[in-house]
């Protein structure tokens, strides 16, 4: 069943206004942007808080003026504000040479993950490495390429927990269509761990369309 309008619009409207502490960023947000806004989304926009800039930002996607990997600089939420404080994470010598040290060493595995977060320069940032790294490596497109192969072998991972998880506990209404939301994530990276990655998401098309949902009559929203 397909998600109403104003629901997909605010959901849109959040991506947009949180895209500096979501994995991937504006690479990541873009897609869902172009994949989810119909007509009737972007009519619904139309009636929020800045849902104007983002209508004007989708467009700048679709038209191929804006890229797949960035925003135009006057349509940043909160007029750039989040993305300046993030991007002035000062780091020492000492902490860029750990750094690259650990780009440079990365395996695309689970042991080369937890070596990466591990470094002293990674931890200091807590549960927003990922974001605040990204940030620090502006300047150094070299390294920023090799760190987007870590972004990405971590959201896979977690994606793999998530989807196990899942398989394992009874499936809710809720639940049932945010997956079919983020099935497209799922199809993009499950693949990655070959054919167990390919029996799982073939798993998760089943799950959705043969489990029978459970009432979540009584959430509240804020669990699935």
């Amino acid at each position: 069943m397909k998600a109403k309008a104003s629901v997909i619009a605010q959901k849109l409207l959040n991506l947009y206004r949180q895209e500096h502490v979501i994995f991937g960023g504006w690479a990541a947000v873009n897609r869902v942007f172009v994949e989810e806004a119909d007509q009737d989304v972007l009519r619904e926009l139309r009636e929020l808080p800045t849902g104007k800039n983002l209508i004007r930002h989708i467009e700048n996607l679709r038209s191929g003026k804006t890229p797949m990997d960035t925003i135009e600089r006057e349509l940043l939420p909160y007029g750039g504000m989040m993305a300046e404080t993030i991007a002035t994470v000062p780091l020492t010598a000492e902490e860029w040479s750990e750094l690259e040290s650990g780009i440079d060493s990365f395996t695309t595995d689970q042991a080369g993950l937890e070596r990466i977060q591990q470094l002293n320069v990674v931890k200091k940032f807590g549960d927003q490495w990922l974001v605040a790294i990204r940030a620090a490596l502006s300047e150094r497109p070299d390294l920023l390429e090799k760190w987007s192969v870590i972004n990405k072998t971590y959201r896979a991972y977690y994606l793999w927990k998530v989807a196990s998880d899942m398989l394992n506990q009874p499936l809710s209404e809720r639940a049932r269509a945010q997956l079919q939301v983020d099935m497209p994530e799922y199809e993009t990276y499950l693949p990655m761990f070959g054919d167990a990655g390919t029996e799982l998401l073939e798993k998760l098309r089943s799950f959705i369309t043969t489990m029978p949902p459970v009432d979540d009559s009584g959430n509240d929203g804020l669990n699935y």
